[in-house]
């Protein structure tokens, strides 16, 4: 092995190649810090050409190889394992903005530029990217693509698959796809840009990809509201759909709870003058005058909307996403937490909600559960802290029993028990409840065409 470490330390040069485990640090856990590996070597490459020759020399050597761009997902797949066997090969260097077609509304992006970068490149010809994570300051479209991420704008522009017209990728053998098409319409055969969104690495590297843009919108309004339940809350996002002609880009559910936490720990101001059991923060985007208004006057039976504040200006509209963007980080002060990334569908998330408060209540007395996420697109944070006074290793201790009675509930409302944050290590075992036979053997038979010798994120998504 020392052999085939040398020979791909030679591709980036020494200066981008680590050895030393004290500098490898950044690349050895994420930010949760659930995932923690060793490595002996971390490899930077500035180009294309350089991720071809690592991977054809790791497929000829048999290195097993892990991608990793932002480093902010929440799954573990970016991360090597403790055997200290894996390189790593972080595209945090290749961060250029290829090109930016304003009349064809596309932008041209090396995997690992930042996300906001990408949203930045896009705001200087006035139009917009609408792909919006709390980890957009630090997460690279390597890894956006990879994961299929989604965000808080998909009710409006869909997510990564939806947003992606073409993509160069670097094969397990080291051959390069250039798939960079900006092209809106192309029926020429199967689509492989397709296969390689959402697969985590496990069948090729990507390198760049060419996006969508849209014209920015001109107004937004914004507003954070009190509702009486989520099924209130599924009854309102319908009548804003309708009355405002389709034009509500954003629609977040939030227990008060998760407020609470925001506020306590993130220095959130309360949106509005009292707690209720249950908020939603919805945006339009260009929205006819009035109209926002007329939803929050509609009938949508006794008290559905409670209380409520439309931002006056974009420095309060800031403060009303604040209150939802600081959730997940606000959550680490108050001890363990199990997340979910689940989805249901949109009309069967009160119920999905109801059953599950219901079955971890009982399985965990105690149990905190903090409810976000995006209703507009049923996906949900299903995140369960600890108990008051409870020990957290002990809480811990119960994370595969408190899934299995969360992801048993959305089998039976035949949900996803990843709905935007990928399979990664943390749920590839689980993919045989989830995935039926002739499932698993059209996977398995992709990587092994397309990595017959496994080197490409060996042990990710699907189970060993």
């Amino acid at each position: 092995m020392s052999e085939a470490l040398n020979r791909l330390a030679a591709v980036t040069g020494e200066t981008y190649a680590i050895r030393d485990p004290a500098q490898m640090t950044g690349y050895m856990r994420e930010w949760r810090q659930i995932w923690t590996g060793r490595s002996p070597l971390v490899l930077r490459p500035g180009s294309t050409e350089e991720v071809s020759r690592i991977l054809a020399i790791a497929n000829e050597t048999r290195t097993p190889i892990v991608p990793q761009a932002g480093n902010t997902g929440l799954c573990g797949g970016q991360i090597p394992t403790e055997a200290g066997n894996e390189v790593v090969l972080s595209l945090d260097r290749m961060t250029r903005i290829l090109d930016v077609d304003r009349s064809n509304n596309t932008i041209t992006v090396q995997a690992g530029s930042v996300l906001r970068s990408v949203q930045e490149a896009a705001d200087k010809v006035d139009r917009l990217f609408p792909l919006s994570l709390a980890s957009e300051g630090s997460c690279r479209i390597g890894g956006n693509l990879s994961t299929n991420a989604g965000g808080l704008n998909v009710l409006a522009y869909g997510n990564m698959r939806d947003l992606c017209i073409g993509l160069e990728v670097v094969l397990a053998d080291g051959r390069i796809w250039d798939g960079l098409k900006r092209l809106r319409k192309d029926n020429t055969g199967y689509d492989l840009r397709d296969l390689f969104i959402g697969a985590e690495g496990t069948l090729g590297v990507i390198t760049a990809a060419v996006l969508k843009l849209f014209p920015k919108p001109r107004t937004r309004e914004t507003a954070f509201l009190a509702v009486r339940s989520p099924l209130a809350a599924v009854h309102l996002l319908a009548a804003a759909q309708e009355k405002s002609g389709n034009r509500v880009v954003a629609f977040e559910l939030i227990a008060n709870i998760a407020l609470q936490f925001a506020i306590r720990h993130a220095g959130v101001r309360h949106p509005l003058n009292e707690d209720s059991a249950w908020y939603v923060l919805m945006e339009l985007a260009d929205p006819p005058t009035g109209v926002m208004m007329e939803i929050l006057e509609a009938d949508l039976g006794d008290r559905a909307i409670s209380n409520g504040v439309i931002a006056g200006s974009e420095a309060q509209r800031s403060e009303l996403w604040a209150a939802r963007e600081l959730i997940s980080e606000s959550q680490k002060p108050e001890g363990g937490s199990i997340k979910h990334d689940v989805s249901v569908p949109v009309s069967d998330v009160p119920r999905f909600l109801a059953e599950a408060d219901r079955a971890v209540a009982d399985l965990v007395p105690g149990a905190r559960l903090v409810t976000f996420g995006h209703l507009g697109d049923g996906n949900i944070h299903y995140n369960v802290s600890q108990p008051e006074g409870m020990d957290k290793q002990e809480f811990l201790d119960m994370w595969d029993e408190v899934n299995d009675v969360v992801f048993g509930i959305v089998h039976r409302f035949n949900g996803s028990i990843s709905a935007e944050h990928g399979i990664g290590r943390l749920k590839a075992h689980r993919m045989p409840e989830i995935k039926s036979d002739v499932e698993i053997d059209m996977m398995r038979g992709l990587k092994h065409m397309l990595d017959p010798n496994n080197i490409l994120n060996p042990g990710r998504v699907l189970p060993g």
